[in-house]
């Protein structure tokens, strides 16, 4: 099981595309914290460790919170943050206390600072870069967060370029769905990922070890199968998100969708009867979906990105089904390269079952 413990909605940036803008809003209170790992561990399987990550609004605005939380110990702890507020001093406790780090950062100035702003509208490229840098000296692997939009879809390919001249293993690509993608902008989206996925076999052919989530994640879908297919969205199967509150919802885009998405209280425990409900909602066949040749690698069943895109959980955005089908033809294409040419850390990457601790081993 692995809880997401939205610790504040407030924010110290006003980014243009957040689908949780900034509230002033009550924290979450220790005892509530408490609440939520207690459930958690009981949640989860014996044997097991229930993963706790940390998300706002900016949670790192709640620096005293998360140190009593992690302190208590008795999960894996991860925080996902803009990283203004990453200090060199709060990084390096994160580091010796082993919590994991995730920084959202969208590449050249240029992208991430037309939509990543503070509350005076300046962008905040200039803040966090240098604090994305030191993460990356203490922790090469950490993840970075790019968000797509339309007006930035043509900076895609230049962005992650950026990104992994200066050091990035480990990106996460994600589209704003919700926004308005209209043939102009798809197409400039298109060339960016043709693009990207010439880069990716030339880094491929270089050795790099990189992660670059459009490609990998299409690319574990043909190589992976069934097993693939069974780690796809399930909403409030294998992750819960809790709200200051202590409410306990779906998934992070459910923080304010209302009361009709509460599958319990942190106090009380999960109602069987509200998660039955929800899954059975999430789990409708999708009418635009009968007959996909790729389906069975496809993100349509992400309740989550639909809600947000279309609000509603059945409901899938025609940008979803566009981008989808464009991903699994350039990962095939790359794939079918790089399989050719019996490329070593792409055959170690997919095939190896040992590769992650060789990989360490390597590193060490």
């Amino acid at each position: 099981m692995h809880l997401t413990l939205h610790l504040t909605e407030r924010c110290n940036l006003r980014c243009r595309y957040c689908y949780a803008p900034h509230r002033e809003v009550q924290d979450m209170t220790l005892q509530t914290a408490r609440q939520a790992m207690a459930l958690g561990k009981r949640l989860t399987p014996p044997g097991e460790i229930c993963g706790i990550a940390f998300f706002g609004g900016e949670p790192l605005l709640c620096w005293e919170l998360l140190q009593r939380v992690v302190l208590e110990g008795g999960h894996r702890f991860k925080v996902t943050t803009n990283g203004t507020l990453l200090t060199d001093e709060r990084l390096d406790w994160l580091v010796a206390h082993h919590v994991l780090v995730a920084m959202s950062l969208d590449g050249t100035a240029l992208a991430h600072d037309a939509h990543r702003r503070g509350p005076d509208g300046q962008g905040s490229h200039a803040l966090a870069l240098p604090r994305w840098r030191a993460l990356l000296a203490r922790r090469p692997y950490a993840t970075t967060l790019l968000v797509v939009n339309p007006d930035t879809a043509a900076a895609l390919e230049d962005s992650v370029a950026f990104l992994v001249a200066e050091g990035a293993r480990y990106l996460l690509v994600s589209l704003n769905y919700a926004a308005a993608w209209d043939e102009a902008a798809f197409a400039r989206l298109e060339a960016s990922l043709r693009g990207l996925a010439e880069r990716y076999v030339a880094w491929a052919r270089e050795g790099r070890k990189l992660y670059l989530s459009p490609f990998e994640m299409k690319l574990a879908s043909h190589i992976q199968g069934d097993r693939w297919t069974r780690c796809r969205c399930a909403l409030g199967e294998r992750q819960l998100s809790v709200t200051p509150e202590g409410w306990l919802v779906p998934c992070v885009q459910f923080v304010r969708a209302g009361e009709a998405w509460r599958l319990g209280h942190v106090a009380t425990g999960l109602d069987p009867a509200a998660v039955a409900r929800v899954r059975a909602e999430a789990s409708v066949e999708k009418e635009e979906c009968r007959g996909c040749g790729i389906r069975d690698r496809c993100f349509h069943t992400c309740g989550c990105l639909n809600l947000q895109a279309t609000g509603c959980v059945a409901r899938v955005p025609p940008i979803l089904c566009r981008y989808e089908q464009l991903m699994v033809e350039l990962a095939d294409e790359v794939g079918a390269v790089l399989y050719a040419e019996r490329n070593a850390s792409f055959l170690a990457r997919h095939y190896d079952p040992a590769w992650p601790l060789a990989s360490i081993l390597e590193d060490l």
